[in-house]
């Protein structure tokens, strides 16, 4: 074991003893559940099935998207326990996964050892950059094969990365098959002086399509009867640009409704308060919109809805330097996207549907207006941008599949 592994294992053994607490601070606000505490500590709240298990660990929301179609694959061949490390990922595994759920150990070398002893994976799947040295440490202890999917490595981590050579072959050479999620990846990885790293593509192009209610749709619809306009995950220094594009839209089109969804929902009386006097209505009040007047969507969950209700979605988090927001939900349900400069976060999902013409990246707030009023005056070429997106999202649609095998080939 390298020395900066050691040391890395004496100072979390040393750290343990403060951890109760840390987790106990954690709960106060929200960011843990109290009652599942000991799984933070390895002690399981469930035994663990008969027959074959594979562990899949996914890191947080985005994650745990990513996982599910993953986890649909392995479940129809084996049991799948499915961890993950915050409040709001547990509550979408415990709603879409076909898996048992727990929530991931602390990354201490006892924590670790109850967790594994208990479990007993006959493989372990990490997704995207999620990694932990005891945990890594303890699953080739027991020999039990792992894997890397949705790999990706930040030009930051790669310089961290290359600090530490020896820690590089032990963390990242112990991997029976690293797939990265693009060819920037798979080249970064390489250039830590891996060997045999794969690119199979991003496997959140193969998430399931958001959920839809059809009654409320239906509803909006009857209430007005477009054109739709949707700006969707807003922040701060964005909604004005979005208001300012919608009252010059509708002179061109005096009926556009436009949606404005804020990436989060109490800022609405911020925004409420820009309308100046464009008619304003709030789903969070339970009220319709009106023909030419924005749509305020104050609530979560519900953008499955508006990505098929509109054919042109303005994604937010790019005008600002957020660095973007999930694009490919929008593609998969047939939306047009236009972003603006900052979609660093994002930058994978971005060059691929702006290479195949579903996406438009618009420099400032200037430049969206101008974009939007071209895009929203020629419904041809919005379809045919919703059609390339919804086409290359089902291109991936046997990703899962085919990880799932390699997996499956790899146990026992």
């Amino acid at each position: 074991m390298s020395l900066s592994l050691k040391l890395y294992r004496l100072a979390t053994s040393l750290a343990a003893p403060a951890l109760p607490w840390w987790l106990n601070r954690r709960a106060a606000i929200g960011k843990e559940i109290p009652a599942r505490l000991p799984e933070r500590h390895g002690i399981a709240s469930l035994p663990r099935p008969p027959g074959q298990l594979i562990w899949v660990h996914a890191a947080s929301l985005g994650e745990t998207m990513s996982a599910l179609p993953l986890v649909a694959a392995l479940a129809r061949h084996a049991g799948v326990l499915l961890t993950t490390g915050t409040v709001t990922s547990a509550q979408l595994a415990a709603e879409r996964a076909a898996a048992i759920h727990q929530f991931v150990p602390l990354d201490v070398p006892r924590a670790v050892d109850r967790f594994l002893d208990h479990w007993r994976p006959d493989a372990a799947i990490f997704l995207e950059s999620e990694l932990w040295p005891n945990m890594l440490a303890g699953l080739d202890a027991r020999a039990t094969p792992r894997f890397l999917f949705n790999a990706r490595l930040s030009p930051r981590s790669a310089a961290r990365w290359r600090r530490f050579p020896r820690a590089i072959r032990q963390v990242f050479g112990g991997f029976a098959l690293i797939a990265a999620q693009s060819p920037r990846d798979a080249t970064r990885l390489r250039g830590l002086g891996l060997r045999d790293i794969e690119s199979w593509g991003n496997l959140k192009f193969a998430t399931p399509d958001l959920p839809d209610d059809e009654a409320a749709r239906a509803a909006l619809a009857k209430a007005c009867p477009g054109p739709w306009l949707l700006a969707a995950s807003t922040h701060p220094g964005e909604d004005i640009p979005v208001i300012e594009a919608h009252r010059a839209l509708r002179v061109l089109h005096p009926s556009l409704t436009t949606i404005i969804v804020p990436r989060h929902p109490h800022r609405a009386d911020a925004i409420a308060s820009l309308a100046g006097g464009v008619p304003l209505a709030r789903r969070s009040r339970g009220e319709l919109p009106v023909p030419g007047g924005l749509y305020l969507a104050d609530t979560i969950g519900e953008l499955g809805i508006f990505y098929r209700l509109c054919p042109l979605a303005f994604i937010g988090g790019t005008l600002v330097p957020i660095g973007g927001h999930n694009m490919i939900e929008a593609a998969q349900l047939g939306c047009a996207t236009v972003v603006g400069p900052h979609y660093e976060n994002q930058f994978e999902a971005m060059t691929t549907l702006h290479s195949v013409g579903a996406l438009v990246d618009v420099a400032d707030f200037m430049d969206l207006e101008a974009t939007l009023i071209r895009l929203m005056s020629n419904t041809a070429h919005l379809k045919a941008m919703g059609s390339a997106g919804r086409r290359i999202c089902e291109g991936f649609a046997d990703l899962p599949d085919r990880l799932a095998r390699r997996v499956l080939e790899a146990i026992p």
